[in-house]
């Protein structure tokens, strides 16, 4: 006879709540996206209207910001898979002294608060006379993109076979042809995985970019200022609705694609 799997009520009750807690925040911010109370959050909301999507689709300023906040992602995101990757290979697969102290510095930027992490890029570009632009915001972000990326590399990377890799070399195989038909197939979910979640993280950042942006605007720091101003803030609710399915949905996806993180691929031939 199995034993009885099933969570006593309370165990539930204390999941139900946590949920709640988690996502009736959200919830609220769904429904004031659709309140036709111009100035406050009143609860309950007086009205219900879709003219706010309109009014965010005319936005150019939002427009921009949102432009600039995908523009960043993307190519934070770039770099991050290109240096996470080299680095979580280097750590994973080689010996060397200082290994572990190269790789505790690499996951520094992540461990720091933002603040401290944006007073040291906003020092470092002043010292060298770098003047803030986009590419500022760039490297910003991806100080903890390359974080993320190398943390789903180099797990992937530890669970990969070495045998793998020697059998392909010495069947005559290349580096690149290694790359291409032993590593990646392995790693290959892991980079896409970490390159949603840097994504992600980029598009959402605040504080690194308030340090380092100078007078641009990315989305996040377009809806801290659309807070203060007091017409149209149901607007704010809107793109933040939109955000939240935006990060949400890749976030979900790297969930799917690392969740059989364990079965290597050419582990059982």
């Amino acid at each position: 006879m199995s034993p009885d799997t099933r969570a006593p009520w309370p165990l539930k009750l204390a999941a139900a709540a946590g949920l709640a807690f988690l996502l009736v925040p959200l919830l609220i911010i769904f429904i004031y996206a659709f309140t036709t109370e111009e100035r406050s959050f009143a609860w309950p909301p007086p009205g219900l209207t879709l003219k706010w999507f309109a009014v965010a689709w005319g936005r150019t300023d939002l427009w921009s910001a949102l432009t600039l906040s995908v523009q960043v992602g993307l190519i934070s995101t770039f770099i991050a898979l290109i240096l996470g990757t080299l680095c979580a290979a280097a750590v994973s697969q080689t010996q060397f002294f200082g290994r572990e102290t190269i790789s505790l510095l690499v996951i520094l930027p992540i461990a720091l608060p933002g603040i401290i992490t944006g007073m040291a890029l906003r020092s470092a570009f002043s010292i060298a006379e770098i003047p803030f632009s986009f590419w500022t915001i760039v490297l910003g972000h991806a100080t903890f993109c390359v974080v993320v990326v190398y943390n789903n590399a180099v797990a992937r990377f530890r669970r990969t076979s070495g045998s793998l890799i020697e059998a392909s070399m010495d069947l005559g195989a290349d580096g690149f042809q290694t790359f291409r038909h032993i590593i990646l197939p392995n790693i290959g979910t892991a980079l896409l995985a970490g390159g949603m979640l840097a994504f992600a993280l980029s598009f959402d950042e605040v504080i690194v970019t308030t340090f380092t942006a100078g007078q641009q605007q990315t989305l996040p720091l377009w809806m801290l200022e659309e807070l203060i101003r007091p017409r149209q803030r149901p607007v704010t609710n809107v793109v933040a609705m939109v955000v939240v399915l935006v990060t949400t949905l890749p976030m979900l996806l790297a969930f799917y694609l690392t969740r059989d993180g364990d079965q290597i691929a050419g582990s059982g031939k």
